[in-house]
């Protein structure tokens, strides 16, 4: 089944939040230093994504880019509106905001190689490991997150289950339509880009920055434009 490792990883952020929910009498510097361990490890990740590249000019380019189109489109003011509805929907959340718990569980989730490559070993081989991982690390995730940030974190499984299902389905057909070497490229900077995305995410979390990471989003856009460039033209970037 294409979708079981997207679907999985659903799950395990919904039982992750409502398991969060029961444990929110947890005490809140427990609850701060966990969400401070969260963002350290998110952002050792981040980083080690980031070392990846081969080509540090497409994921600088793709970075400032993305970031122009990012505030021209004012995406994170999208997804934070999206959240805010989604509290008018469902009420007020007593941990924070839903549309802050929405918006910051979205960005952590979505971001990453891991959701592309796991996504793309669902639809191309139908290995699901990847996912699986991915999922465990989602759902405790999604616990600490919802002791702090409240119920908005459950929201944020719709957009990953959209998001790498469309991957995973797109992904039965991709042998067909891309060569091999230019996947791997496009894999290989996309990791990289999204590794300094998920550093701004981890900065955010300790409280360190308040960098709009929403906006950087089509910076991953524009990997797959420039990467497309390289390949075709044989440029030296």
């Amino acid at each position: 089944m294409v979708l079981l490792g997207t679907i999985i990883n659903g799950l395990c952020i919904v039982i992750g939040t409502i398991l969060g929910k029961f444990l929110h009498r947890i005490p809140d510097k427990m609850k701060w230093t966990a969400m401070q361990g969260i963002g350290l490890v998110v952002m050792v990740l981040g980083l080690q994504m980031g070392f990846k590249s081969e080509n540090f000019l497409i994921v600088i380019l793709s970075i400032v880019i993305g970031a122009v189109l990012g505030e021209w489109w004012q995406l994170e003011d999208k997804l934070n509106t999206l959240g805010l509805w989604l509290e008018r929907k469902v009420g007020p959340s007593e941990k924070g905001s839903i549309a802050q718990g929405f918006v910051t569980a979205t960005l952590i989730f979505v971001i990453g190689a891991m959701a592309i490559i796991g996504a793309l070993d669902s639809g191309i081989r139908g290995d699901h490991q990847v996912l699986y991982t991915k999922a465990v690390i989602d759902g405790f995730t999604a616990l600490i997150l919802t002791t702090t940030l409240g119920i908005g974190v459950i929201f944020s499984a719709i957009p990953v289950l959209l998001y790498q299902g469309l991957i995973a389905i797109f992904a039965t057909q991709i042998d067909r339509l891309i060569p091999k070497v230019l996947m791997d490229m496009f894999i290989l900077e996309l990791t990289a880009t999204g590794g300094i995305m998920i550093v701004a995410i981890g900065l955010n979390l300790i409280g360190v920055t308040k960098i709009r990471v929403a906006n950087l989003l089509p910076g991953l856009l524009v990997v797959t434009i420039l990467v497309g460039i390289k390949y075709t033209y044989h440029l030296i970037l």
